[in-house]
């Protein structure tokens, strides 16, 4: 992590001091994956953040588009260019049908719920605009589980480009939270002709914004994040455009997982694992 410590919001730091103090077991993470997708402004870029509905796990807080990792993730059988299951396995740290399923999960997270689909034609080019009715219904019985991913790539002749995704890091939710997730963090390009669209009904609100005033944002309390998006705007606001994301991409350790821990001793915050 690149700061010493992030506030904790109290009705956290009251779930961890009884989870502590009653011996708790922590649960299994489930594996996920994420996608922050930047998108050029100007001399700059801007970073895509939803806000998770109350309902949810981490509800009201802003994070990326995302989710876990499913069976049909790991049986899917689809058109696929970029880097094969076996070099994603060296950069996720996997075997390669779990490291195909996570890159699957990622994709499919960012069309279910941003409405943007990293796939095309061929291994050279992107599909266009996905906003029509006949996309958007194939979204809904994707997110319904009435279809899977690789049948809505295959019935409109797509390859999913895997590499459009960029690794970036990997992260585990704390012990003490009763839902873990060992969650994978990619960067993407949004892809010429599409937008993202407010289509998940996990989010009640959506942004685009620079990742320098997110975080001036967050850091006067306007928008609620917790340590594994805080840090991410950090470090891909610091690789100062979006050639400079790319190229921290390629040398990052995507594999090794950070969990950040409660510092319950004084004011509780988040410190670096």
């Amino acid at each position: 992590m690149t700061t010493d410590g992030f506030a904790a919001p109290p009705a956290l730091v009251e779930h961890a001091r009884r989870f502590y103090a009653e011996g708790g077991v922590p649960a299994v993470p489930r594996v996920a994956a994420t996608v922050l997708l930047l998108r050029p402004a100007g001399a700059e870029f801007e970073a895509y953040l939803i806000r998770r509905v109350a309902a949810m796990a981490f509800g009201g807080m802003y994070a990326f588009p995302g989710g876990g990792v499913d069976r049909s993730d790991s049986q899917a059988h689809l058109g696929w260019a970029g880097p094969g299951a076996a070099e994603w396995a060296d950069r996720l740290g996997l075997a390669p049908d779990d490291a195909q399923a996570v890159v699957c999960a990622a994709a499919r997270e960012v069309f279910e719920e941003a409405g943007v689909l990293l796939a095309g034609p061929d291994a050279a080019t992107v599909v266009g605009d996905v906003s029509g009715d006949d996309w958007e219904a194939a979204r809904q019985d994707l997110e319904a589980h009435r279809s899977g991913f690789a049948d809505l790539l295959a019935g409109r002749g797509l390859t999913l480009r895997s590499d459009l995704l960029l690794p970036w890091s990997r992260w585990i939710t704390p012990e003490f939270e009763p839902r873990r997730f060992d969650t994978y963090f990619f960067v993407a390009l949004l892809p010429e002709g599409q937008r993202t669209r407010d289509v998940s009904g996990e989010a009640d609100r959506t942004l685009w914004i620079r990742p320098a005033d997110a975080l001036a944002r967050a850091e006067a309390g306007e928008l609620n994040m917790l340590p594994p998006t805080v840090v991410t705007l950090a470090e891909v606001a610091a690789a100062g455009d979006l050639s400079g994301v790319a190229r921290a991409a390629a040398t990052r350790d995507a594999a090794t997982p950070v969990t950040p821990r409660l510092d319950l001793n004084g004011e509780p915050r988040f410190v670096p694992d």
